[in-house]
């Protein structure tokens, strides 16, 4: 015999089950909801879906901000209280305390709190308990016990009123704070969960202490979500109204609202900044600089993402002495946050060396350091990458001793950017690598996310695509800046032809921006110049332009708001050059050509080489000669960078343009013919290497284009070219349409179209007669025959 332990339903089958239930719409929140209420057991769950649809709660979600509330339906406690009613009386009241103790304890604990019975009589009434598969040992931890399933807490917490089960938890707080001291450190959340239950009887003083520090231990480890529910829970038992001002002066209120307001913060909530506005107040009044200027600067992952959080700084700039290192302090983060906007870089750069001489001047290296991790990002998002360069550089030098790893994150971020930017691949990986590493070691996912990013964008720009696809999802699993990620997938899928999950990404990058899902004012600008310049980019890949639209209309959005930033505007010009060039509009394509010349020898936005666009964008206006020149230039950019998708495209956009008799060449120079012919081969090489199908279908056409236009005549009968000798040898060998696509790497259309020459050409009228056709004339010979 076999023992098989069966667990419960994963998260993804509870969803099946309860679509399949009736609740086809059912969001994802009631659903995570209801997984973790259930745990996945069939019958609880069959149970609970039946009262949330005798109540009409299966198409329901809670207010924003609230839990999803379940209760437990009558035939849930019918089953566990028939196993309830098995275990004696003595066992159940011992049980009773352990539920209110939480789903997890200590037996230790819940022997102090049996004071009535002995150690001995105890463990055999939780052997009692496990014997009936009420409670389970948790392995590798000894003295302590679960209840096996979260609903049979629940259930035994249904039979407690609630004025003996407030002085339960009061009596479980006091013990823990006798265990703990004043030092609860991870404990600090169970201390404020039993004295928050127990707040009517004991006060509001110790849920409030208790919220803070639990609040300050998640934000140590970056979890956010679950600091800002401490921090909110402190306040209530505070009965501070979240929207309203401080009832009267209160320390323990405004280090609840300090906190509060930098895990909003974190969150890219616009509520941080009249929480951590009204913090900054009481410490004001109270005359402790110290904490205005510690709400005032901030933490960069915060300043650097959001623009508004300058108005805490100015009431602080007040208070502190001119020229102090409080001031450097202030300065320092004011221009980081200022420094985003691209009509504020030279306010932003005099706050920054004025903090810069601070620093130095009183001989503040950690100043110094996070001053020039500020410049690098101002520099960044003002595309002046070599200054970006230089700082960033300086300051991993100055950093050796001081030692500040979440500003040398920062600068390999920015680096990061610079180097792709001026087409130092190699070196952009090295950064990315060192910047993962840091990051795993700070642990913070603002930073992480943003390490994960870097590598897919590198990743991506050499044709790694597999790794660069691992490190997007990765990234996306954070998910704070979804429009960064969904616009590299939906890009690099498309390049290999995924076209449905290219699109999916596609779509979900557009929706950020159609429903305003990407966060604050500074990420929806973001996301609006990603679908500015993706959307083009995509519609160059496939060859089809149905959905310029959406790039238009966000492209509009970006350069008409006040508050753009210099990077999202760059973006959006390059998106609608390209627009220009899919459209065929010379009067467009000559205003954005104007813009982005000074942009030459570099790679635009993570996407495209300046120079090619360039070279397109001339094309479009009819300047053939200087087309030439921007494509030797990308080019040369492309193969000394590394960049070999980018490469690819290039040598075919060159190519077309020397062929297209639109654009006034169609030459029929040896010379010429021999460069496009070149220039194709490398195209393919790289992209059948790469697996870049769209592009290989593109070359492929190119070449017999190439051939059509060599002015020799033909080498086979009735004018078929070589591409449709080829289709012809793989129908005479039986092949379908979807076959022969796969085998000559071109879609099944182009096949389609192929065919149909075929029969015109030979005047055969199906398969059968052009198979035929191909046997009389020679032509059923082995694919690597073909001349």
């Amino acid at each position: 015999f076999h023992r098989l332990a069966l667990s419960g339903f994963e998260s993804d089958d509870v969803g099946q089950f309860v679509r399949a239930s009736g609740g086809e719409n059912a969001s994802s929140e009631l659903i995570d909801a209801i997984h973790a209420h259930t745990e996945g057991n069939p019958l609880f769950l069959s149970e609970i879906i039946r009262l949330l649809g005798e109540q009409g709660g299966l198409e329901k979600s809670a207010d924003a901000g609230s839990p999803i509330v379940l209760g437990l339906p009558q035939g849930v406690l019918e089953v566990i209280g028939q196993r309830l009613n098995r275990l004696s009386a003595e066992c159940v009241e011992a049980l009773t305390m352990a539920a209110v103790i939480g789903r997890q304890f200590d037996f230790n604990l819940l022997k102090k709190l049996s004071e009535d019975i002995s150690e001995y009589r105890l463990l055999e009434l939780v052997e009692e308990a496990l014997e009936a598969h009420i409670l389970q040992e948790l392995p590798g931890q000894r003295d302590r016990y679960q209840f096996s399933h979260a609903l049979v807490q629940q259930t035994m917490l249904e039979g407690i009123s609630t004025s003996r089960k407030v002085r339960m938890h009061a009596r479980i707080g006091g013990e823990l704070e006798t265990i703990y001291g004043d030092e609860p450190g991870e404990h600090a959340a169970e201390l404020a969960y039993h004295f928050s239950e127990a707040s009517p009887a004991t006060g509001p003083d110790k849920p409030a202490k208790y919220s803070r520090l639990a609040g300050e231990r998640a934000m140590e480890g970056y979890a956010w979500e679950e600091a800002l529910a401490h921090f909110q829970n402190g306040l209530t038992a505070m009965n501070v109204d979240l929207e309203g001002s401080i009832p009267a002066p209160n320390q323990e209120s405004a280090a609840l609202l300090f906190g509060l307001g930098r895990s909003q913060a974190a969150l890219f909530d616009d509520a941080a900044y009249p929480s951590l506005r009204r913090a900054l107040d009481y410490y004001a009044s109270a005359g402790e600089l110290d904490k205005v200027v510690a709400i005032a600067e901030l933490p960069d992952y915060a300043a650097t993402r959001r623009i508004g959080l300058d108005q805490l700084i100015a009431p602080a700039l007040l208070l502190v002495p001119e020229g102090s290192l409080q001031s450097g302090r202030l300065l320092s983060r004011y221009g980081q946050i200022i420094g985003l906007q691209d009509a504020a870089y030279e306010e932003a750069l005099e706050a920054l060396n004025q903090a810069l001489d601070i620093s130095r001047r009183e001989g503040d290296e950690a100043l110094e350091v996070q001053s020039l991790a500020a410049v690098t990002s101002v520099y960044t998002n003002h595309m002046r990458f070599d200054e970006a360069l230089d700082s960033g550089l300086k300051l991993i030098e100055l950093n050796k001793r001081v030692h500040d790893l979440r500003s040398e994150v920062s600068a390999h971020y920015f680096l990061v950017t610079s180097l792709i930017h001026n087409g130092e691949l190699g070196a952009a990986k090295r950064h990315a690598s060192e910047m993962l590493s840091q990051a795993e070691r700070l642990g913070d996912r603002f930073w992480l996310e943003g390490a994960y990013w870097k590598k897919e964008m590198a990743l991506r720009l050499a044709g790694e695509w597999d790794i660069a696809r691992s490190f997007a999802h990765r990234a996306l699993d954070i998910g704070s800046r979804p429009s960064n990620i969904l616009s590299g997938l939906a890009s690099l899928e498309h390049e290999l032809g995924n076209y449905r999950q290219g699109d999916s990404h596609l779509e979900s990058l557009a929706k950020l921006v159609r429903e305003g899902l990407a966060g604050s004012r500074f990420t929806n600008l973001t996301a609006s110049a990603r679908v500015a310049l993706t959307v083009p980019i995509i519609s160059r890949i496939t060859g089809v332009a149905d959905h310029l639209e959406s790039a238009v209309n966000a492209a509009s959005y970006v350069l008409e708001h006040p508050q753009a930033t210099a990077l999202s505007i760059g973006q959006t010009h390059a998106g609608l050059a390209l627009i220009a060039v899919l459209s065929g509009d010379a009067d467009s394509a000559a205003k954005q050509y104007d813009i982005m010349k000074t942009w030459r020898h570099t790679l635009l936005f993570f996407s495209i080489s300046a120079d090619r666009l360039l070279g397109l964008v001339a094309r479009t206006m009819g300047n053939l000669d200087q087309a030439g020149v921007h494509f030797e230039d990308a080019l040369t950019f492309c193969r000394k960078g590394g960049y070999r998708p980018e490469l690819a495209w290039t040598c075919c956009d060159y190519a077309e343009t020397l062929l297209d008799p639109s654009t006034g060449s169609g030459r029929t120079g040896e010379e010429d013919r021999s460069k496009v012919m070149s220039l194709l081969k490398e195209s393919l090489s790289i992209s059948n290497e790469l697996g870049m199908r769209p592009l290989m279908g593109r070359v492929a056409a190119l070449q017999e284009r190439a051939e059509s236009q060599t002015g020799r005549a033909p080498a086979y009968p009735d004018g078929l070219t070589q591409r449709e000798v080829e289709v012809l040898r793989l129908v005479s060998s039986g092949r379908t349409d979807r076959e022969i696509a796969g085998e000559l790497i071109i879609s099944v259309k182009t096949v389609g179209r192929h065919v149909s020459n075929i029969l015109n050409k030979t005047n055969t009228s199906n398969r059968t007669e052009a198979a035929s056709y191909a046997a009389h004339h020679g032509l059923t010979g082995n694919y690597g025959d073909v001349a």
